[in-house]
């Protein structure tokens, strides 16, 4: 029997065919689940809307997790359209281009602002909107990324704003484990997402990982989704508030992060 055979779940954050959303989206399907999703405005939901005929679905909504309206108005549409949500999965994270770069000591208050709201604050929102629709528990699924507990130059306040993400997922699922919703975050290796390629160096971190790691290479995005799968399904029905890496092993490694202390540069 597929793992989310008649489960019903909303994916917030698809940005395109190479987003880390649609490759869970992907592996869902194949699982059997009926999905509905979120993306930030017209421009991403032109590049997303042909890609939700493969999956069959016709839940596509614009929500800017900025905007309180917004996300409660996507999940009014699902308690209209569904009435539940067995399991909700959290991509979504931005830090303005320019505090991804320099020092971290120069970050402006509303760059701050601008990523932990989006990035941290937005999981919180999400889980209030979503815990009416887990009358019969639950699977909330986050993001998450090694910089949230090591430094790695560039990363700046993306960084800090995982570090909070990661600190969000325990409380949450303290606030929630009553009610039999579990919550918890994939640390994902470095994958080459659009967003990711336009952090400072990523190539080379890239390059650092793939020579270090213990599996000596990088892991992919299928896989990254397959964890996510674990997550959201019930084979991980005893499992909330975990940080679960998923990155090749690079995170066991004691790594040199500073740019150009790869061997080949």
């Amino acid at each position: 029997m597929p793992l989310l055979e008649g489960k019903k779940g909303i994916i917030f954050g698809v940005a395109n065919e190479h987003s880390l959303a649609w490759h869970c989206a992907q592996r869902f399907y194949k699982e059997g689940a009926e999905l509905a999703f979120t993306c930030l405005d017209e421009n991403t939901e032109k590049k997303v809307q042909p890609l939700l005929e493969s999956i069959n679905s016709d839940f596509l909504e614009r929500c800017d997790v900025t905007d309180e309206a917004q996300i409660q108005a996507v999940f009014d549409k699902l308690k209209k359209q569904w009435g539940r949500v067995d399991f909700v999965i959290h991509s979504v994270a931005y830090a303005d281009p320019n505090e991804l770069s320099g020092h971290f000591v120069d970050t402006s208050r509303d760059g701050f602002k601008t990523a932990l709201d989006v990035s941290t604050y937005s999981l919180i929102s999400v889980c209030k909107y979503a815990v009416p629709l887990m009358r019969n528990g639950g699977s909330i699924v986050t993001l998450s990324y090694y910089g949230a507990e090591k430094v790695v130059p560039t990363y700046n306040v993306m960084g800090v704003a995982k570090a909070a993400l990661e600190s969000a997922v325990r409380y949450l699922a303290h606030d929630l484990g009553d009610k039999d919703i579990r919550v918890n975050a994939i640390s994902a290796g470095v994958v080459k997402t659009v967003y990711a390629m336009g952090i400072a160096a990523f190539r080379e971190v890239l390059q650092i990982v793939a020579e270090t790691a213990p599996l000596k290479r990088n892991v992919s995005a299928d896989e990254i989704a397959q964890s996510v799968l674990f997550l959201a399904s019930d084979l991980s029905t005893g499992m909330t508030g975990e940080i679960m890496h998923v990155d090749c092993g690079a995170s066991i490694m004691a790594h040199s992060w500073k740019p150009g202390a790869s061997e080949h540069h």
